[in-house]
């Protein structure tokens, strides 16, 4: 393990791809890559990262000498069971933070403490390639109300993308002063946004997107939700 290169992948074993790395580390792909392929170094912080992540020594990092886990044997993958026993990689799984808030799909209500009460885990492979490889974007709350009814039910977990905040057609959460509503937007000329609730009882109404004000804010796209039967 001569250069740097080499020690990020044994870091990384069967998981060395750039762009796993790089996320890991939260470095943009362009930055990364001129460490992965010119044989550069990253900064303090970036070092200290890795560190946290994987306990190695920062001296063995930046030269090689020496033990890459002077306080253990060897590396171990973090691991757990499922409910049949079989050994589950917790690396490859995302933990989003869940936060006892809710959107109605109706009547406003208000947004509550913001301190997440647990997380969920997502497998990896679908957030990062289908969703966003800036985890620390996402959310789960949950939905209140009926207005979004045969699509969105009250009780249904949500997963919401806060790096997506310029509407198109699909569904988000919205704050409207201090509520958070979640609807489908859909994009119309002139920078409008129809509001549209499922349930024919709530009308829809307008957003003009040139004349945002400060009571009026996209808060993410909903990219999952999740339905007790």
């Amino acid at each position: 393990m001569n250069t740097f290169k080499d020690r990020l992948a044994f870091l990384w074993k069967n998981e060395a791809r750039q762009a796993k790395i790089a996320a890991d580390i939260d470095m943009t792909i362009a930055g990364f890559s001129r460490i992965w392929n010119e044989g550069g170094l990253p900064k303090a912080e970036t070092l200290k990262k890795i560190k946290q992540l994987k306990g190695c020594s920062i001296d063995w990092l930046l030269t090689g000498e020496g033990e890459p886990f002077p306080n253990a044997a060897a590396p171990s993958a973090a691991t757990a069971e499922d409910t049949l026993g079989n050994p589950v990689d917790i690396d490859e799984f995302v933990f989003v933070p869940r936060y006892d808030i809710q959107a109605a799909a109706g009547h406003g209500r208000l947004v509550g403490d913001e301190t997440p009460v647990f997380t969920m885990a997502f497998r990896r492979y679908w957030i990062e390639n289908y969703v966003t490889r800036d985890t620390k974007n996402l959310s789960v709350i949950s939905v209140k109300g009926d207005s979004m009814e045969g699509v969105l039910n009250d009780g249904d977990s949500i997963l919401i993308n806060h790096g997506e905040t310029t509407p198109r057609d699909g569904l988000y959460v919205l704050r409207l002063n201090e509520n958070l509503l979640v609807k489908r937007l859909q994009l119309m000329p002139g920078g409008i946004v129809n509001v549209i609730s499922a349930n024919e009882a709530y009308p829809t109404f307008e957003i003009n997107l040139n004349n945002m004000t400060d009571d009026v804010a996209i808060i993410g796209r909903v990219e999952w939700f999740g339905r007790n039967i």
